[in-house]
């Protein structure tokens, strides 16, 4: 059996030198190296940036869309949108495992949830069996390869599998929440009715508590509603977060010309930096977890209008995030029954 390198750059085709995520191709044989896992795949949860630029481009038709999702990978040997860069994760079987994988805990046999991109796993598909253009889990047969850096979560038996996945694909959001936000914090969210955006939501009004405030602000007015109706936010404003000068005048209306002090970006479509910028306080923290985001225009954009606050990368891994994440849809008997109604359908 032949050696793998820890971060998978023995699956690199192109450009030589690159590690698997920012390569353009990848070699997605099915025949393992001694340090990786072989999934079966089942179920694949598209990055929602990606899946909505999926959609866009294919008119909502869901022929079209299989098409350039198959076709993605078949060219990539992975399932990286290239317009968006990313990716998505998968749920699956482990089937086999090689000699040299540390983690002596997993079976073959185990349903698995991966935590990284997959932008950078090398996947394989026989057939696309279920696809809905209103929501972004797949259903597929097919393989994929797990490097040995590769994070996984080992399915829970008390929460559905298609509910897991759905949050295990956002579980960085909400646990970089619980680090940022402080007893007492005026948070704003940005694009707070989705999915991440609920779980941020949830963790934010924990973390700030009784005597913080956060304020949500949604373009979709059922997004709205719903975030009121769950009791998720102090306030909720509907607007459009591509127009800065709108969304600055109405959050400082309620916290004030010292802005929020931290806030959180989820939205999926771009030009919602300065929005994100404008309302956050000198020396406070924007957090921007989605993958719409350009970081150039994040960071030329604060130095344009002089701001002076931390700009983090929506890391979507934090040592914990998927235990916490869960633990988020224990606790909250709402959010679980939503999201089993959006995620577990027939």
């Amino acid at each position: 059996m032949k050696q793998g390198n820890k971060y998978g750059t023995h699956r690199v085709i192109a450009p030589a030198g690159s590690l698997p995520q920012p390569a353009l191709a990848l070699d997605n044989a099915m025949e393992i190296y001694d340090n990786e896992i072989l999934i079966d795949a089942r179920t694949l949860n598209i990055d929602s940036s990606s899946y909505a630029q999926i959609r866009q481009a294919c008119d909502g038709d869901a022929a079209r869309m299989k098409a350039m999702i198959e076709g993605i990978v078949a060219g990539r040997g992975k399932l990286q949108n290239p317009v968006t860069g990313s990716g998505g994760m998968l749920v699956g079987t482990v089937r086999e495992i090689g000699p040299r994988h540390p983690d002596r805990t997993l079976k073959v046999g185990d349903k698995i949830a991966t935590l990284v991109s997959l932008s950078l796993t090398p996947l394989k598909l026989e057939r696309i069996e279920r696809l809905s253009p209103e929501s972004d889990q797949v259903d597929v047969v097919g393989q994929a390869i797990l490097f040995e850096s590769g994070i996984y979560a080992t399915l829970p038996p008390d929460i559905p599998e298609r509910l897991a996945l759905a949050l295990l694909d956002v579980a960085g959001a909400p646990a970089q929440v619980a680090r940022l936000v402080k007893e007492g914090d005026a948070v704003c969210i940005i694009g707070g009715g989705g999915k991440s955006g609920l779980l941020c939501c949830y963790q934010a009004m924990k973390s700030a508590g009784p005597r913080g405030r956060v304020i949500v602000v949604e373009h979709s007015e059922e997004n709205a509603r719903r975030v009121k109706e769950l009791g998720l936010a102090t306030e909720v404003i509907l607007a459009d977060a591509t127009r800065a000068m709108e969304v600055y005048e109405r959050v400082t209306a309620l916290v004030g010309e010292r802005g929020c002090d931290v806030t959180i970006n989820n939205v999926n479509v771009p030009s919602t930096e300065m929005s994100s910028i404008l309302v956050t306080r000198e020396g406070g923290a924007v957090y921007f977890f989605s993958m719409a985001t350009s970081f150039s225009k994040a960071a030329l954009g604060a130095e344009g209008v002089g701001k002076d606050v931390s700009l983090l990368i929506g890391n979507g891994y934090a040592a914990g995030h998927a235990k916490l994440t869960l633990g988020v849809i224990r606790e909250s008997a709402p959010l679980r029954e939503l999201f089993e109604r959006l995620y577990c359908k027939a």
